[in-house]
């Protein structure tokens, strides 16, 4: 719900547990192998214009599920050669898992922290 204040402008909602819940649903991944990107996608688009800082916080999770996404195309080819893709899967599975928890956190205390090795899609 946006509050219109007397002069006309519009504010928004500040609620925090939403940008928790948005960070923490990437961990469907684990659970339903896609609902990482789907779920926070439909958050984002559905209150990024009544929820004071989710717009900032969904195109980030946005972005970072992206690259992971891409980062693990990149890998499965690389496990061919020298197998060296093994690794990056490795790591792109680790991060993906430990980021999403230390961003609700940070989001869960009023802080907005970008994700390492995000490429900007949506700026």
């Amino acid at each position: 719900m946006e509050v219109i204040n007397p002069n006309g402008s519009i504010s928004l909602r500040k609620d925090n547990q939403l940008l928790v819940i948005t960070h923490l649903s990437q961990l469907l991944t684990y659970l339903t192998g896609f609902g990482g990107l789907i779920v926070p996608l439909i958050i984002w688009a559905v209150n990024k214009e009544k929820i004071e800082g989710l717009d900032q916080h969904g195109k980030e999770i946005i972005n970072f599920q992206f690259s992971m996404i891409l980062y693990a195309f990149i890998c499965i080819p690389l496990i061919l050669a020298l197998g060296l893709g093994v690794l990056g899967l490795l790591i792109i599975g680790v991060l993906s898992f430990i980021m999403p928890i230390i961003n609700a956190i940070n989001a869960s205390n009023g802080i907005f922290k970008i994700y390492p090795l995000t490429i900007r899609f949506l700026s």
